[in-house]
C-alpha cells in the first residue's frame, strides 16, 4: 500500500478521543478476527500507547498502570503484553528509543518509517512502498534476505521549527 499523501500530522487538531477509541476498536476487530485474547492488560496498554503520539517506553507504562490504575503489574507483564502487541501488527517498537507507538494501519502488515522530532518526540508514521521498494531493491542487489527493517529519521517537526 502506498502512502503518497502526507501522514496524519499529531500536531495538527484532530478528535484524540476518536483517534483511540478507533484504534481500540480496531484492534479488538483485527484480536477477534485471529482468534487471539484481547485481554483487559492488553487493551489498557493499547490504549495509553494511543492516548500519545509520542513513543512511549515500557517503565513510563508500567509507571502509569500503577499512578493511574492502581495496578502493580511486573516489567515482564507489560513487555508480554507489548509483544502481543507487537506480534499483532497493533504497535510498531521504536529502536532508537527503546519505545512504542501505535501502528496507524495494523490491518496490514507493514514495516513502518518514521519521522521522530528530536525536540517535541512527536512520531509521525510514514507506511510508504517507494520506501519498503527501494530497500527490497538494494537487498536484492547484494542478494541480502532482509529480515526486519527499521526506518527512523530525525529532525525538526513543522511546529518545533516555528517555534525555533
Amino acid at each position: 500500500m502506498s502512502n503518497l499523501s502526507l501522514p496524519h500530522d499529531p500536531h495538527q487538531p484532530h478528535d484524540h478521543d476518536a483517534c483511540v477509541h478507533d484504534a481500540l476498536a480496531a484492534a479488538e476487530h483485527l484480536c477477534e478476527r485471529a482468534g487471539v485474547r484481547f485481554t483487559a492488560l492488553r487493551k489498557r496498554v493499547l490504549e495509553l500507547v494511543w492516548d500519545s503520539h509520542k513513543p512511549l517506553g515500557a517503565y513510563d507504562i508500567l509507571d502509569t498502570l500503577a499512578r493511574e490504575d492502581g495496578r502493580r503489574a511486573a516489567p515482564p507483564t507489560v513487555y508480554r503484553a507489548l509483544d502481543f502487541l507487537l506480534d499483532q501488527g497493533l504497535v510498531h517498537r521504536i529502536a532508537s528509543l527503546n519505545a512504542f507507538i501505535g501502528c496507524a494501519s495494523p490491518e496490514h502488515r507493514h514495516q513502518g518509517q518514521f519521522l521522530i522530532c528530536r525536540q517535541c518526540h512527536i512520531a509521525i508514521e510514514l507506511d510508504n512502498s517507494a520506501i519498503q521498494g527501494a530497500i527490497a531493491a538494494s537487498a536484492e542487489g547484494f542478494g541480502f534476505q532482509v529480515e526486519g527493517e527499521t526506518v527512523e529519521i530525525t529532525g525538526l517537526c513543522a511546529q518545533c521549527q516555528a517555534a525555533a
